[in-house]
């Protein structure tokens, strides 16, 4: 009676060791994909919101982790510096919009030396389908109302969607995602107006090495371009 306990419960025991393995090597592999593809994600859209004109540097690379700051989304983020042989030419910076309808939305946006506003995606949101999200390109080309606008402190109150007395549209049934946007963009056009200087100046200390995701990717079999 005991010996058949202790055998069932070595291969119970056994069982549970083996599907617990395979469920983490799992989650390993597919946790690793998913970084990859917002990598590559990411990759992608610094070069949308920077011309290729603008920069002979690899965006992605000449990069810096600033701390979390208010303006940003009070979280870490990632600053990418766009230079044309000794030249500055521009930011991207990541910030963080809390206030969506359904959480966090992502964002990088694009300013130039004149704090123009070259451009903005969001790369990374919860919000409801057919309402809130229109605020990503492959749904809307709302963002698009964002390219080449320039932040002036002085007409500050431009800065809002309509239904506020600002300049950009909401969404028919969803003006919290559209205002959570628009605010978020236009603190990173201060952020970056406030720091410039110092951004530009700092050494790259990015700890992602995005090319080597990138190979990681394709090793497995994902497209790397």
């Amino acid at each position: 009676m005991n010996n058949t306990v202790l055998r069932n419960g070595l291969i119970l025991g056994g069982f549970a060791l083996v599907t617990t393995s395979i469920i983490a090597l799992t989650f390993s592999f597919t946790a690793q994909r998913i970084e990859a593809a917002k990598e590559r994600q990411l990759l992608t859209t610094l070069n949308q919101v920077v011309a290729p004109s603008m920069h002979d540097n690899e965006l992605h690379t000449d990069c810096i982790e600033v701390q979390a700051n208010e303006l940003l989304g009070n979280k870490p983020q990632r600053v990418y510096r766009s230079r044309q042989g000794d030249a500055n030419t521009a930011l991207i910076i990541e910030t963080t919009a809390p206030n969506g309808y359904s959480g966090a939305i992502d964002i990088v946006v694009a300013i130039d030396l004149q704090n123009t506003v070259l451009a903005a995606r969001v790369v990374n949101h919860k919000e409801t389908p057919g309402l809130g999200d229109k605020i990503e390109l492959r749904v809307s080309d709302w963002i698009l109302s964002f390219s080449n606008v320039v932040y002036d402190e002085q007409r500050d109150d431009r800065w809002g969607v309509k239904k506020d007395g600002g300049q950009f549209d909401q969404f028919t049934g969803a003006t919290i995602t559209p205002r959570a946007v628009v605010e978020a963009i236009k603190n990173a056009a201060i952020y970056g107006q406030n720091n410039i200087q110092t951004l530009f100046a700092l050494p790259a200390n990015c700890k992602t090495d995005s090319s080597k995701i990138i190979a990681v990717a394709s090793a497995k079999g994902m497209p790397s371009d």
